[in-house]
């Protein structure tokens, strides 16, 4: 499945790094401590985090994740947008919490 398409499912938005949406989803991942993520978030997950800022981008790029999902809303401030555009991280925003969002995207994948 692609991050568009889990996007579609997820009823969530795009809202950076559009140049990154046809990459592939193979699983997900919820954590909000960044040093965690760097070392155990797998490879093309789609990882859940309430954290919107550039460090989240840089970390996504360095776990080489497929996307970033804002859960709760959680904004994402202009300096990740910039750096998520410039590095083709696609950043998803959802209203829904990190559990729901955790329990539709394995729903979707069929894990």
């Amino acid at each position: 499945m692609t991050v568009n398409e889990l996007c579609r499912r997820l009823d969530a938005r795009l809202t950076a790094g559009a140049n990154g949406a046809d990459r592939s989803v193979k699983t997900g991942y919820i954590c909000d401590l960044l040093s965690f993520v760097i070392g155990k978030a797998p490879e093309d997950c789609a990882w859940v985090t309430v954290i919107g800022n550039v460090n989240t981008i840089a970390v996504a790029t360095l776990a080489d994740v497929a996307c970033v999902i804002l859960a709760e809303n959680i904004p994402l401030d202009q300096a990740a947008r910039k750096r998520a555009d410039e590095n083709g991280v696609a950043v998803l925003q959802s209203e829904k919490s990190a559990y729901a969002l955790a329990a539709e995207i394995n729903a979707a994948l069929g894990i």
